[in-house]
């Protein structure tokens, strides 16, 4: 299973209640995205505030110790297809880029994705989505 970067915000923050997340995650192994970090990492490099960034660095740095899934050509792919969908169904891909590319790895490896926002995935074909 793959949570979305949503969930990972949710869980450090304190707005995501851990044990639904322990709940809808069951007994999957639980991988964050190459691209979950780069949106995390933009959050701590962004924060102006001292104290909030050691927050979101420590949050961060435990991160990166979870299984990751990179981005491969068969991700690329899937993203192309998801995209296009997106695009032909009459919604725009551009604000969406990074939510597409985690589907999309998603899809590649056959895992669900659990999500805080269903309305960004809703929709994409051959995308098992869920929330907590």
């Amino acid at each position: 299973m793959i949570f979305d970067t949503s969930i990972w915000v949710g869980l450090a923050s304190g707005q995501m209640p851990s044990q639904a997340v322990l709940k809808a995650a069951g007994d999957e192994q639980v991988y964050i995205s190459a691209i979950s970090l780069g949106e995390l990492s933009f959050g701590v490099e962004s924060c102006s505030d001292p104290a909030t960034r050691m927050l979101r660095i420590r949050s961060f740095r435990s991160l990166q110790q979870r299984p990751v899934l990179d981005v491969s050509s068969l991700t690329a792919s899937a993203f192309g297809i998801l995209a296009a969908f997106m695009k032909q169904s009459g919604r725009s891909p551009r604000t969406r880029v990074n939510d597409i590319w985690i589907a999309a790895q998603a899809m590649e490896n056959d895992y669900a994705l659990l999500t805080a926002n269903l309305k960004d995935f809703e929709g994409l074909p051959g995308l098992r989505v869920s929330c907590p």
